[in-house]
Order: structure tokens, then sequence, then C-alpha cells
């Protein structure tokens, strides 16, 4: 017992910095951080006609780092330019991981699905798009389904009546008011279940059911096509994702040996969408060498532009990140995946 406590006295000091360096490390905290990730070259991810793509240059997906806080990690945020301490609703929309992810998981495979249906027609090959409903990602507070639904369920008919796009279930639950009644048809855990509640007002001010959502669709195509995300999740792959395909499906060599990375989600007529954190991705871009850069352009509303006058579009903030960090990383406006290939085939 002598023994232990002379060894006490003695480290006693090395032993309370032990601790307090595991705190420091360790010790989550109830924030993410949010940093530059990676640049991923996609020949690596997808096959067309069971083929991988052998030509030189790359196209890249770019994402983010999220990590979760730590003492440490909030101190490296402070120093670091690049990096970003971020609230747990910012990131997850107070989802909780395990809804979070899946909500991730189902825009990704939405994202693909598109990509393939876009690059396809593009290519003027096969391509049949088989929709099956539409995805429930997030349930509203005001919702008079939130104990109905849950995330992951899919919606097939509105007031008995089948839907065949998300446009067309909007359209039909439009034709209401705020307060009337509207039947849905959904599958939950593959079961079919209808239930009836009353409208509410969204934030737009018109009527919905309150829900955020995604179609779920399959896409098949006489020349096959497979794409694995490699556990990436989320729908912002949607433009490089589609590039890739077509590229390889129409065997033009879009790339002509360059390095090119971008970001941006893709819809099934083409048009390219607004990520976030794209200030981050050209970081990731920079350090994969890339010399091209698409960032999406979408033009500002007049309510943003009122509301927002400091607003900064993707293409805004990616130029002005790519000014201070890689001056000779060009970067590109596209507002749709015809933009991408008329620049990629005109430039060398």
């Amino acid at each position: 017992m002598a023994r232990v406590q002379k060894w006490f006295k003695k480290y006693w000091l090395l032993l309370v910095a032990v601790v307090l360096l595991i705190i420091f490390l360790f010790l989550p905290l109830p924030f993410y951080v949010e940093g530059p990730g990676t640049a991923d070259q996609l020949s690596q991810y997808v096959k067309v006609a069971h083929q991988r793509d052998q030509k030189k240059g790359s196209f890249r997906m770019t994402t983010v780092s999220v990590i979760k806080g730590t003492p440490a990690m909030y101190v490296f945020a402070k120093v670091m330019p690049d990096y970003e301490i971020e609230s747990l609703s910012d990131i997850t929309g107070n989802q909780d991981n395990a809804t979070y992810n899946k909500v991730q998981t189902f825009y990704m495979r939405s994202a693909i699905n598109q990509a393939i249906y876009v690059a396809y027609r593009k290519a003027n090959k096969s391509v049949k798009v088989h929709f099956k409903g539409i995805y429930v990602l997030e349930i509203m507070k005001n919702s008079q389904f939130k104990k109905v639904l849950q995330v992951g369920d899919t919606i097939t008919e509105v007031n008995h009546q089948r839907i065949v796009s998300a446009e067309d279930a909007m359209k039909k639950i439009k034709a209401h008011s705020v307060g009337n009644s509207v039947t849905i048809t959904y599958q939950h855990n593959g079961k079919t279940k209808t239930a009836t509640r009353k409208l509410v007002r969204l934030s737009t001010g018109k009527p919905g059911i309150g829900i955020g959502l995604t179609d779920n669709n399959t896409v098949t195509t006489k020349i096959p096509v497979s794409i694995d995300p490699h556990n990436t999740e989320g729908p912002s792959a949607g433009l490089m994702f589609t590039l890739q395909v077509y590229s390889q499906l129409s065997k033009q060599n879009l790339r002509k040996g360059r390095n090119i990375a971008g970001t941006g989600t893709i819809a099934t007529d083409g048009s390219v969408g607004e990520i976030g954190g794209i200030d981050k991705k050209i970081v990731a871009a920079k350090k994969a060498g890339a010399t091209i850069f698409f960032a999406p352009y979408v033009k500002p509303t007049k309510l943003i532009e009122k509301y927002e006058p400091d607003h900064l579009t993707n293409y805004q903030l990616a130029k002005k990140t790519a000014k201070r960090v890689d001056p000779k990383l060009k970067v590109v406006p596209v507002q749709n995946f015809e933009d991408a290939v008329k620049y990629l085939q005109k430039t060398k």
C-alpha cells in the first residue's frame, strides 16, 4: 500500500495529464466538424457493358468530411481555414443517425438512377424508368401524417389514384385546399397501407401533406451499367456520375487526358442542382490535382436577393474558394448536363 501511495505521489501529475489528454482527444461533444473530403476517381466505381473506363484522365466526385465533435476537433476547426463547426441540426436536420443515414442512402440511390437515365437518353441508348412511388425522407412537425408515415415509406397513390412522379403527386395534392382531407396509399415494410388526414399549409403557402420526398425509381437498360458508390451517400455526385456513364456509353473522349472534378445533383431533365459544402469540395479537388471543376449555377430568386444580399451561389462560392486555394483551377458554371458536355467537347 505504501508503495502504491509513493508511486501515485510521484506520478500523479502525469496521470492527470493522461486523463486530460484522453478527454481532449475523445470526449464527444454535440457538434460536428465539416471539412474537405475526397475527390475519388469514378472509373473505379462505374462499369458500362461490364467494362471499366481505361481512357486517360479522370472524372472525380468530390465529398465533404464530417467528423464527430471533440475538444480537439473544436480547436482544430478554429485554427484551420477550411474547417467549420456545424450543429447537429445543421448536419442531420434533427434526425437520429440511423434515419439520417437511411435518407442519404435513398438520395444516392435516386441520384444513380437519374444519372443513368440522363446519360442513356443523351447517348440515344435504350433506357426505361420504372416509377415505384415517392420516398418519404422527412416528416414535418406540423404534418397530420407524422404519426402514420415513417422515413423510408413509399407513397404510391393519392386519393386512390396512382401517381406517376413526385410532380404528379404534388399536383394531385395541390388541387385541394388547406384543411381538406386526402387519402394516401403507401408501402411500409413491404405492406400496403392507407391513411386519411388533413392537408397543412407549407412554408410556401401551398397545401401539402408535410413531407420531404424524392422519387423511388429503378431503371433498366439494354446495355448493362452498374455504379457502386462505395458507401458514399447523398445526391451531390449526380452530375459527375452522369458524365462518367455518358463518356463510356458514347465512347467519346470527353476528358482528353484531363483531371476533372465537380459536384451537383442531377434531375431526370438533366438540370443540375446546388449542394452544400462546395468550398470544401474545391479544396478536395485541388488536393487531387484537378484542373477543371464543374459547379452548379442556379440563379437566385428575387426573394433571396431581397432578404440575403450577401448570398453566394454554388458557382460564386466555388470560384471565390478556388481563387484562394488554387487560382489555376478552372471553375465552370453549369445549369444542366448539356453545359458540361459542350464545355468538354469545345476545350482541350
